[in-house]
């Protein structure tokens, strides 16, 4: 899905985040605190879920402001040319679209989460973050993580179709997390189940009809500075490398590909059918009221 060339963007929406550093603080607060990390990804069993309570430590760094980003992307014909660009166009298109149909349909208050461009080792209020995770959404800092290089392992490594397309999927995907937040779906994964009917699998395919939900709005949602949207309609070709995309990191191909073999009780995210079928009922009625996962 191609970005307007006129369409301005607002690069304070994404920040860099620091690689790892000394000094340590505590996480969690007490009893109870939970810090959910879900992705779009297999992360394995320490990064699936993390519930982090009382007196853990952790190295931290800092997350600041990026001045080569905000020079660089400015414009739909920069989100164009660049994937950094592009992850903050798509941040911008999501923001509003959430702060207005979206979270009206949803019947919550939207506030926005933090976007981190990340890379390497970075820490986050879940614990550690690297490369190797993917991207995901922390529930401690209400903060959404993405490393670029993930969207060329999507096509290379898991045989994602090539397009902007599916790196925004990626984004709103993450995006959905944090409305699970708000709404307090999240809650409902620390369960530990795991399965094609677990709440964790459930939660995996709301989010990605949510993402659905926002690609078929996009192209109307207007940037709330300049009344015009970011995005242009979406093609077939557009909506194909979508489904791909979510095709490609379905559990059983991903485990496949890992291990040579399916293993359904350890689903944490859903099947590749699965996570076709979720996108397309969100892309297809166009709203987050019928991405209800847990009815069935």
């Amino acid at each position: 899905m191609s970005f307007r060339p006129d369409a301005q963007l607002d690069a304070s929406q994404v920040s860099r985040g620091s690689r790892r550093r000394g000094g340590t603080i505590a996480v969690g607060g007490g009893a109870g605190v939970l810090v959910l990390v879900v992705g779009v990804l297999l992360f394995g069993p320490d990064f699936a879920l993390q519930q982090l309570t009382g007196g853990g430590q952790l190295e931290t760094g800092t997350v600041g402001e990026d001045e080569d980003l905000g020079q660089k992307c400015r414009t739909g014909e920069d989100a164009n040319a660049d994937v950094e660009c592009r992850v903050v166009g798509t941040v911008n298109s999501l923001n509003a679209y959430w702060a207005n149909a979206g979270a009206r349909d949803l019947g919550v208050d939207y506030r926005a989460p933090q976007a981190v461009l990340t890379s390497g080792t970075w820490e986050t209020a879940c614990g550690t973050g690297t490369s190797a995770m993917g991207p995901f959404y922390c529930s401690g800092d209400e903060t959404a993580y993405f490393d670029v290089d993930f969207f060329d392992d999507l096509r290379t490594q898991y045989g994602a179709d090539a397009g902007s397309l599916p790196e925004e999927y990626v984004v709103a995907h993450e995006f959905g997390h944090h409305m699970q937040n708000l709404t307090g779906v999240l809650a409902q994964t620390r369960d530990g189940r795991t399965g094609p009917q677990s709440n964790a699998v459930r939660a995996e395919l709301q989010a990605d009809c949510f993402a659905g939900a926002w690609a078929a709005n996009a192209a109307t949602t207007p940037d709330p500075a300049t009344g015009r949207p970011f995005l242009q309609p979406l093609t077939r070709t557009d909506v194909e490398a979508a489904l791909s995309a979510a095709e490609a990191i379905g559990d059983d191909r991903i485990r496949e590909t890992a291990q040579g073999r399916v293993t359904p009780e350890n689903f944490t995210h859903g099947s590749a059918e699965q996570r076709m079928e979720w996108f397309a009922t969100g892309y297809d009625e166009a709203t987050p009221a019928a991405c209800d996962t847990f009815r069935y």
